[in-house]
C-alpha cells in the first residue's frame, strides 16, 4: 500500500501523538472509496477463475509495469519486451504450474533480452534491469496469484490472503498513526513505526483466522499459519515500493487512484503477500 502510516514524508513519527480525527475520517473515507471498486473487481476476477482471471491479472499487470517503467523513464526500459514477458509468465502459471513458470521465466529474460536489443534505440544495462526487475517483483507475484487460485480451495485462500493483508495495512495505518514512537525505516519510509509494524501484523493474523471461520475444511492453526505468514511478508512488499519510490524520486507510482496513487501502490503488499500465500498453502494440503 502507499504508506499506510504515513502524516507526511517530512513528518518523523518520534514521539506519540493524537490523531487528527478530523483528517483521519476523510482519509479513511477516501480510502474506502478507492477500495470498493477494487474489492468488487477482485471478488468477480477470483470468483469466476480461470481464464478470465488471467486476463485480468494481465491487465492490472500491465498497468503496474507501466507505472514502473514510467518511474524509471529515464533509463529507457523495454515497455513491449516487459509486457511481452509478463504475457509468457501468466500464460505459463495458467497452464502448467511451478515447473512451467520457471521455464516462462528463462524465456520471458531471453525475449526480454533480443527484443531490448534488436530495437532501434538499443536499451541501457539500467534500463534492461528495470524490465527484469518488474517481471521479477510484479510477474513472478501475479503468476503465483493465478497458480493460487487454481489450489484446492484456492479462491478461497485468495480471498483470505487479500483480507488479511489489507486488514494488515489497515491496523498498520491507524496503529502507527496512533501509537507509533520509533521510526521503522526511516531512510525509506520515515512515517512507518514499529508499533503500526506490529499492531498490522496482529490485524492481519487475526483476520485470516476469522475469515477461516467461515471455511469448514480449514483448521483453526492452519488459519493462523497463514495469516502470520502473510502478515509479516505485506509490510516487506510495502517498505520495498516505497524503497523503489524513493530511489525513482516519485510519491506515488501513478495517478489512476488519484490522491491515492497507482496500482503498485494499492498491490505492492499483495505483490509479497501472495507469494507467501501460495507456498504456505502449498505446504500445508
Amino acid at each position: 500500500m502507499a504508506d499506510p502510516e504515513e502524516i507526511g514524508e517530512d513528518q518523523p513519527a518520534s514521539r506519540f501523538r493524537l490523531p487528527n480525527l478530523v483528517n483521519s475520517s476523510s482519509d479513511v473515507t477516501a480510502r474506502i472509496t478507492v477500495a470498493i471498486p477494487l474489492a468488487i473487481l477482485a471478488i468477480t476476477l477470483v470468483a469466476i477463475g480461470g481464464w478470465v482471471f488471467t486476463i485480468g491479472v494481465f491487465v492490472l499487470g500491465v498497468i503496474a509495469l507501466r507505472e514502473l517503467f514510467s518511474m524509471f523513464e529515464r533509463l529507457s526500459p523495454p515497455i513491449l519486451a516487459g509486457f511481452v514477458g509478463l504475457f509468457l509468465l501468466l500464460v505459463a502459471a495458467e497452464t502448467g504450474g511451478p515447473p512451467r513458470v520457471l521455464l516462462g521465466v528463462a524465456a520471458a529474460l531471453v525475449i526480454v533480452f533480443l527484443i531490448s536489443v534488436t530495437d532501434h534505440k538499443p536499451t541501457s544495462l539500467p534500463g534492461l534491469a528495470i524490465a527484469i526487475l518488474g517481471l521479477v517483483w510484479i510477474g513472478l507475484a501475479f503468476a503465483h496469484a493465478i497458480m493460487l487460485r487454481d489450489l484446492s480451495h484456492g479462491s478461497a485462500i485468495v480471498f483470505l490472503v487479500l483480507i488479511a493483508t489489507f486488514i494488515g495495512d489497515t491496523g498498520a495505518y491507524f496503529g502507527g498513526r496512533s501509537f507509533g514512537r520509533r521510526q521503522l525505516a526511516p531512510s525509506i519510509s520515515p512515517a512507518k513505526t514499529v508499533e503500526g509494524l506490529l499492531i498490522g501484523i496482529v490485524a492481519g493474523t487475526m483476520a485470516a483466522w476469522f475469515t477461516g471461520l467461515y471455511f469448514n475444511w480449514l483448521t483453526g492453526v492452519d488459519a493462523l499459519i497463514l495469516g502470520i505468514s502473510v502478515a509479516l511478508l505485506a509490510p516487506v512488499g510495502d517498505l520495498f515500493e516505497s524503497y523503489v519510490k524513493r530511489e525513482a524520486g516519485v510519491k506515488d507510482s501513478g495517478t489512476i487512484f488519484g490522491a491515492h496513487g497507482g496500482v503498485l501502490d494499492r498491490l505492492d503488499a499483495v505483490c509479497f503477500s501472495i507469494v507467501a500465500g501460495y507456498y504456505v498453502w502449498s505446504a500445508l494440503l
